[in-house]
């Protein structure tokens, strides 16, 4: 699985001219299921975005996560995250997952986040949303889950 995480002030995301999710400070997350992902790969990706250290603390330092802080998750789905653009000018996607798996992959990591973190907030799935932020720092992560050794990838 793919994500990248914003530390935000703030994020909201609109679908039609609508708020269907929003979040003072915390991190949005943009999120991609890649052909071959399974839950576990979401556990991971999960686990690792909870307990990242890219909050400051008190003195200043990158050293708390969006646990510590109480800060809450925007997640948002993004197929284009999967995007292979070494064939040419038009990106490939076929390494993302098929939509239904893509969907179900998303649907887990936001089931398993509100059980475990208590402010969730979410986009719309194959939506056209429209993203808006205040990125704190600015602070991006890229973060990437391979799936399971094993595993085929074309």
């Amino acid at each position: 699985m793919i994500s990248v995480l914003q530390r935000v002030r703030e994020a909201r995301v609109e679908v039609g001219g609508q708020t269907v999710g929003a979040i003072g400070p915390g991190l949005l997350v943009l999120v991609c299921a890649e052909r071959g992902d399974t839950e576990a790969e979401a556990d991971r990706l999960l686990a690792k975005i909870l307990k990242l250290r890219i909050f400051s603390d008190a003195a200043g330092k990158m050293n708390q996560s969006v646990q510590d802080t109480g800060g809450g998750l925007l997640l948002v789905s993004q197929f284009t995250l999967a995007a292979d653009t070494t064939g040419g000018n038009r990106p490939s996607f076929t390494q993302a997952a098929a939509p239904d798996e893509g969907r179900r992959l998303y649907d887990y990591v936001v089931a398993q986040a509100r059980a475990l973190h208590p402010q969730v907030a979410t986009g719309q799935f194959a939506a056209d949303m429209q993203v808006h932020l205040v990125n704190d720092g600015p602070v991006t992560i890229p973060l990437r889950i391979p799936p399971a050794a094993g595993v085929y990838q074309k």
